[in-house]
């Protein structure tokens, strides 16, 4: 039986948790991540002749590193590399939810957007073509009611085909002003030559622009040099 690892990643009250709860049933446990006060919770998914270990990822807004629990978050997605990353969203609060699932589209490509609570989206009125949003985003949008447990089968299917590398992803890449484009592609080859297929060297780059101290004393932990090498060129986010 193939085993893969999922991270769970959304806002707060996005019914994250419930969707954890009702794949992995009582097949999960509980604890802190190691050296935070930050509840770790881990449970165990079979499907098809796969083995799934789902974890769920700490409610964020985003994964800067503002808090103990985005830092938890940003560093399991970016340092631990899940087979598939899936971003709940309440389908309610869309844009609102869309920041935190842009920042893992820049992390990673192994990503399903699964858009929950369509149900009372659907008392207020609210349709959402998940089928263009998935075009627009370059990576499959489910959407699904964790509470009623509609739309759970085509997660599950989207999950398998994923996992099986049978869905190729294109994620859409955010695009900042002028100036800023024009610093990352000056890092970006620097990024590129420190830490090579390792992280992804545009986000790398990004961090670095906004000064992130947290993420690379993360980074440096894991990757002796980086700094060094990205500082001989000026661009130190220690300074």
């Amino acid at each position: 039986m193939s085993n893969f690892r999922i991270a769970l990643a959304g806002n707060p009250n996005t019914g994250k948790s419930t969707l954890f709860n009702l794949l992995t049933g009582l097949r999960q446990h509980t604890g802190n991540w190691p050296g935070k006060t930050v509840i770790h919770a881990e449970g165990a998914l079979d499907y098809k002749e796969k083995h799934y270990t789902l974890i769920d990822l700490p409610g964020t807004y985003s994964l800067y590193s503002n808090s103990a629990d985005e830092e938890v978050a940003r560093d399991h997605i970016i340092f631990e590399r899940p087979d598939v990353t899936i971003v709940v969203l309440d389908a309610t609060a869309l844009e609102r939810n869309m920041n935190l699932a842009l920042q893992v589209l820049e992390m990673t490509s192994r990503v399903i957007v699964c858009i929950n609570l369509i149900d009372e989206a659907k008392k207020k009125g609210i349709e959402i073509n998940e089928r263009k949003l998935a075009r627009k985003l370059g990576v499959p949008v489910v959407k699904i009611s964790a509470r009623n447990k509609t739309g759970i089968n085509e997660l599950l299917e989207t999950l398998d085909q994923m996992a099986d590398g049978k869905i190729a992803t294109n994620p859409i890449q955010v695009t900042y002003s002028n100036d800023i484009e024009e610093k990352i592609a000056q890092l970006e080859p620097l990024v590129q030559r420190a830490v090579g297929d390792a992280f992804p060297a545009r986000w790398v780059a990004l961090r670095l622009l906004d000064g992130d101290k947290s993420f690379l004393n993360a980074l440096k932990k894991r990757q002796n040099g980086v700094q060094k090498e990205v500082a001989v060129h000026g661009y130190s986010a220690c300074h």
